[in-house]
């Protein structure tokens, strides 16, 4: 009888089975074209390890970095945040309609200029000018009538010279103590602590593994690795660590990434059982937006290296504002990173002949390693 050949398979002429498991020529089968065929007689060479392409692949421990976790047990947490304990405002101005001249000084409301007092001494400076002023009178809700010390009136040049016929905003103003008559009664101005209020709310936030009770037999043994150091060789349970450690690390993006929501509106995720307004949370970077620093300029380097330290003088100057300097600390993608290590590499004065160690206690290896997160 005639062989011919079976179409998406090997050749059968040539082949001739062996009643043992010997390795010839005439019984091979190539698997090239139909791996996993049912015909195979040999099975392919396997490396019996999972490979770990992308190293430690998790990325939970962020907030346990900067102290940000607290447990809680109700719907809603409320906490208030003490504000500063002496009175300054930079968002003052003077008016263009001659407000130097009579010494008038704007504030943006009226709860702003209530901490204002008549008998107040205050620094009023925008730049690098300054002027050290005595509240005279509250003509309005929002203005005070400030006369310099050194001058009659603010326009004067020996009182700054501040513009008279044309606006001036952004003007910084800070009450360093007052003066009184002797004797005066009935004077000085009650300052309540200025405290701001703040809620959030938790999410629930869910996932699950499923498995087909027969798939759990299977025994294709894979050796697997996780991400604490351990292995093991049970291939369906890979899958259900994974998705543990998943929903591990989704349960601390939420509250880094979260968003309050700024409208009303609901959902039914299980289709008429489930119906709810979504609400959100406030994450992280959403509280920092909010209420915190940001900035958008930090190129650190630009098309001279001194740009960069620019930017770090601008930081720190924002810094030196909040106080507690020390336990500010940057978080910085690679592109960052990696920006700040050619910065000050470039500051090196001996960088195009040779690298000086005095910074780094002289150690060579430290003064060529500049992927350090600190310096």
């Amino acid at each position: 009888m005639a062989l011919g050949t079976f179409s998406g398979g090997a050749s059968a002429q040539h082949l001739t089975p062996r009643p043992d498991k010997t390795l010839f020529g005439s019984n091979y089968l190539s698997i090239t074209g139909n791996d996993f065929n049912f015909t195979k007689q040999f099975l392919p060479e396997v490396y019996e390890k999972e490979v770990e392409r992308y190293g430690n692949r998790t990325i939970g421990g962020f907030l346990r970095m900067v102290g940000a976790e607290m447990p809680m047990a109700s719907d809603q947490v409320v906490w208030a945040e003490q504000g500063r304990i002496h009175i300054a405002f930079d968002d003052c101005s003077i008016a263009a309609s001659g407000d130097a001249a009579l010494n008038k000084i704007t504030f943006a409301s009226a709860d702003n200029a209530s901490y204002i007092n008549i008998g107040d001494t205050l620094v009023v400076s925008k730049g690098g000018k300054t002027t050290k002023v005595y509240v005279t009178a509250k003509p309005s809700s929002t203005t005070i009538t400030a006369v310099p010390y050194k001058s009659a009136d603010l326009a004067d040049a020996a009182a700054g010279g501040w513009a008279n016929n044309a606006a001036t905003t952004g003007i910084a103003v800070f009450v360093y103590g007052s003066e009184y008559g002797k004797g005066s009664i009935n004077v000085g101005n009650t300052v309540n602590a200025k405290s701001e209020y703040f809620n959030n709310s938790p999410i629930i936030i869910r996932d699950k593994y499923s498995v087909n009770g027969s798939d759990t037999a299977q025994i294709g043994w894979v050796e697997v690795a996780t991400e604490v150091g351990t292995s093991g060789y049970l291939w369906y349970l890979k899958s259900e660590h994974e998705a543990r450690l998943r929903f591990e690390d989704q349960l601390e993006m939420v509250m880094i990434e979260s968003e309050k929501a700024a409208h009303s509106f609901t959902a039914d995720p299980g289709a008429g059982s489930n119906s709810f307004t979504v609400k959100g949370t406030e994450g992280l970077f959403a509280a920092i937006n909010a209420r915190g620093l940001v900035y958008s300029d930090a190129d650190f380097g630009g098309s001279h290296a001194t740009d960069g330290l620019a930017d770090f003088d601008n930081i720190l100057q924002e810094l030196d504002k909040q106080g507690a300097i020390e336990e500010n600390m940057l978080f910085l993608n690679r592109g960052v990173s990696l920006a700040i290590d050619n910065m000050l590499a470039t500051q090196n004065s001996y960088g195009a002949g040779g690298t000086s160690y005095g910074v780094f206690d002289n150690s060579e290896d430290m003064a060529l390693n500049l992927g350090f997160s600190g310096f």
